[in-house]
C-alpha cells in the first residue's frame, strides 16, 4: 500500500510516471494515447489508460480524471492510491467487475494549469451533436466584456459592474450563466466548441475499445472546485432517468449518509449543463446498462473558483504579461481545484475509496 501523500504529485509530469508505474506494478495492461502537442516541461503528453481485470467482463467501472486539467491533481492521485490497494483490487476481482482507469482525459489542461484544453475547449460542454444548432448562452454573453476585462487584476468599475449584475439576478444565476457552457465566444470561458476535441474524439475511441463487451458499466469521473473543502459532492452523471437515478443512489447514496445529488432538480452544487461527457458512455457503448457519478470535491467558495478562472482565461489572451502577474494567476487556478494539505488529501482518498467499493457492489449485484 502506498502512502495517501505520496500517491499525489505537483506536476503532470510525475502525476503521469507515478500511475504508469503503479499500474505496471500491478500487471495491468496500459495503453497510452499520445497528444500531439508538448506538456509545460516538454514532456510527452498522453491520455494512459490502465485495465484491471479481464478485457470481456461483463461489469467495467471506469474511474476517470483530469477532465478539467488542473483538477487532475486531485484525481490522479486517486487513480495512483488505487492501483496501489490490494484489497481494493481483490474486491474487484472477487466480484468480477473490471476496472478502467483513464488517466488524464486533459493532458493538456493537466500539464499547463489550465482547466481547459488546447483547443479553450471546456472538456465536459464539448459532447454535443455539432451537425446540429448549437445551444445558445445568452447570459453569458452578456457578461463576456466583464468576465475577461483589458486588463487583470480587474479594475473597480469591473468589480462594481459584475457585482451590480450579480444582485440584480443572484448569484445562482451568475453561476449558471458563466459556467453551464457557451458556443459563441471561443476565446471565452467554459466554451464548448464548435468541433470535437482531441480529447472528445480520443475518449470515444477508448469507450469503443473498452466497453463493447461490457453489459453493466458503471463511471466516477473525479472532479474539483465546488462545495465545501474536502467535501466529495456525488452529483448523478446520466440522462434524466428516473431508473438510472434510482441504481445510482442504491449504489452511491449510502442510505442518505452520502446523498447522490442531481442537475435536474436543483440539488446539486453544479448548474444544469450542456455538452456533458458522460453522454459518450451512450453513445459508444450502447449494449450497456449505464450508471454514472461526478464525484466532485471542495476546495475555494465557488466565487473564488469564478476569479481564478477569469484570471488564467486573461492570461491566455495576455501571454506577456509580466512574469510575476503570470505566476500570481497560475497559483491562484491551481489553489482553487487543488488543496495542498494532508487533510484535505486524506478526505479525497477516503471518500473516493468508499465510492470505488460502493460502485463494484452496485454492479455486482450486491446492491439492489
Amino acid at each position: 500500500m502506498i502512502g495517501i501523500n505520496e500517491a499525489f504529485s505537483p506536476t503532470y509530469a510525475r502525476a503521469r510516471v507515478k500511475f504508469l508505474e503503479g499500474a505496471a506494478a500491478a500487471g495491468m495492461a496500459i495503453r497510452s494515447y499520445e497528444h500531439p502537442l508538448k506538456g509545460r516541461e516538454g514532456e510527452t503528453l498522453a491520455m494512459d489508460v490502465a485495465l484491471d481485470g479481464p478485457a470481456d467482463a461483463q461489469a467495467l467501472l471506469i474511474v476517470s480524471s483530469a477532465c478539467h486539467g488542473a483538477e487532475g491533481f486531485c484525481g490522479s492521485g486517486v487513480q495512483v492510491h488505487a492501483t496501489h490497494d490490494e484489497p481494493w483490487r481483490e474486491h474487484a476481482r472477487q466480484a468480477g467487475v473490471a476496472v478502467l482507469y483513464i488517466h488524464a482525459l486533459n493532458p493538456y489542461g493537466f500539464s499547463h494549469l489550465r482547466r481547459v484544453t488546447n483547443e479553450n475547449v471546456d472538456l465536459n460542454r464539448n459532447f454535443q451533436d455539432f451537425s446540429q444548432p448549437l445551444p445558445v448562452n445568452a447570459a453569458y454573453a452578456a457578461l463576456h466584456p466583464l468576465l475577461l476585462p483589458a486588463e487583470w487584476p480587474p479594475t473597480a468599475e469591473n468589480d462594481a459592474a459584475i457585482a451590480d449584475w450579480i444582485a440584480r439576478h443572484g448569484m445562482p444565476a451568475f453561476q449558471s450563466a458563466v459556467t453551464q457552457g457557451q458556443h459563441q465566444f471561443n476565446d471565452g470561458m467554459f466554451f464548448g466548441g464548435t468541433a470535437p476535441t482531441w480529447s472528445n474524439r480520443t475518449l470515444r475511441e477508448v469507450l469503443r475499445t473498452y466497453g463493447s463487451k461490457a453489459q453493466r458499466l458503471g463511471w466516477i469521473d473525479l472532479h474539483t472546485g465546488l462545495g465545501p473543502s474536502g467535501l466529495g459532492e456525488r452529483i448523478f452523471a446520466c440522462r434524466d432517468d428516473a431508473a438510472a437515478l434510482q441504481r445510482a443512489r442504491a449504489w452511491w447514496g449510502g442510505n442518505g449518509q452520502t446523498p447522490i445529488t442531481s442537475i435536474y432538480d436543483g440539488s446539486s452544487t453544479s448548474a444544469l449543463l450542456t455538452g456533458l461527457m458522460w453522454i459518450s458512455a451512450y453513445e459508444e457503448c450502447p449494449q450497456a446498462e449505464y450508471t454514472g457519478m461526478a464525484l466532485e470535491y471542495g476546495t475555494e467558495p465557488i466565487p473564488e473558483v469564478i476569479a481564478a478562472l477569469r484570471g488564467d482565461h486573461w492570461l491566455h489572451l495576455h501571454p506577456q504579461a509580466p512574469a510575476e502577474l503570470q505566476t500570481a494567476i497560475k497559483q491562484r487556478l491551481l489553489k482553487a481545484f487543488y488543496t495542498d494539505t494532508d487533510t484535505w488529501r486524506g478526505q479525497i482518498v477516503s471518500q473516493a475509496r468508499q465510492a470505488l467499493f460502493q460502485a463494484v457492489d452496485g454492479l455486482s449485484g450486491k446492491v439492489a
